[in-house]
């Protein structure tokens, strides 16, 4: 069994891990598929969105314990050389959607928290409770968490482990929208499927100035924006969808 599966379906993709039986844990093989999966797509020009997910019962569950954690040493760790591979998902230019139903704990949460947008199905459950096997968030979460949280919700809910269900996820600001359990990665896709309509240019340009706006200054931020704000006046997508807006027409955009 693929431990990732990958359903295209232009000009969005779904990207699904396949570890049913651990509700999806995160082992080393699972996270070099996906990074595999979603460079490959992110070069394919048919794709515009990624959907990533799991199961009804799990985005994933976290790092696969048994294999990662129980004979792991600083040096064995080390050599795993985890950060990499997040980072090569992070650098991925194309949106990605993490669409949670069920579990997304430890890892899952911060795998979710690397994406562009988290959106939730009502039975989804958020949370970082590595501080129960004595340890922290390797991945990010830490981070990520309290940038998207903020820091007095964040350092509640990792020195405590709490989990966070769906609709307080959103009332903290850690997921953009509820979907109901029914359709939950239905309406994912057709979230995926709106933005893959938009210009993927200005697209890129948007996602990269909002991650910006995490780690850089305002002034820094601001001066990304308004370089990237001019840079979009020489392209084809911006002279197509001012030209649609006046003939009060839909717009074909291309990406150039």
């Amino acid at each position: 069994m693929p431990t990732v599966v990958v359903t295209r379906e232009p000009p969005i993709a779904v990207v699904q891990l396949n570890r049913p039986e651990v509700l999806n844990a995160l082992n080393e093989e699972l996270m070099d598929d996906l990074v595999r999966s979603l460079e490959a797509l992110d070069a394919d020009e048919a794709i515009r969105c990624v959907v990533l997910t799991g199961n009804e019962k799990a985005f994933a569950a976290g790092a696969d314990i048994k294999q990662a954690f129980v004979e792991a040493t600083p040096v064995s760790m080390l050599a795993q050389d985890l950060t990499t591979r997040w980072e090569r998902i992070r650098r991925i230019k194309k949106p990605i959607i993490a669409a949670v139903s069920g579990y997304a704990l430890g890892g899952g949460c911060e795998l979710a928290m690397v994406c562009d947008i988290i959106v939730a199905s009502e039975t989804a459950q958020f949370g970082q409770p590595e501080v129960n096997l004595g340890i922290i968030p390797g991945a990010g979460g830490t981070q990520r968490l309290t940038r998207a949280v903020g820091k007095y919700v964040a350092m509640e809910l990792v020195l405590t482990g709490r989990r966070v269900k769906a609709d307080e996820a959103k009332a903290i600001g850690l997921v953009a929208q509820v979907y109901p359990s029914a359709s939950w990665l239905d309406d994912a896709k057709a979230l995926a499927r709106t933005i893959a309509e938009k210009p993927p240019i200005a697209v890129r340009l948007a996602t990269e100035a909002i991650d910006l706006a995490q780690s850089a200054t305002l002034d820094a931020g601001l001066e990304f924006e308004r370089k990237a704000f001019y840079l979009l006046f020489a392209t084809e997508d911006k002279k197509e969808g001012v030209d649609a807006f006046v003939n009060k027409r839909k717009p074909t955009f291309k990406g150039r």
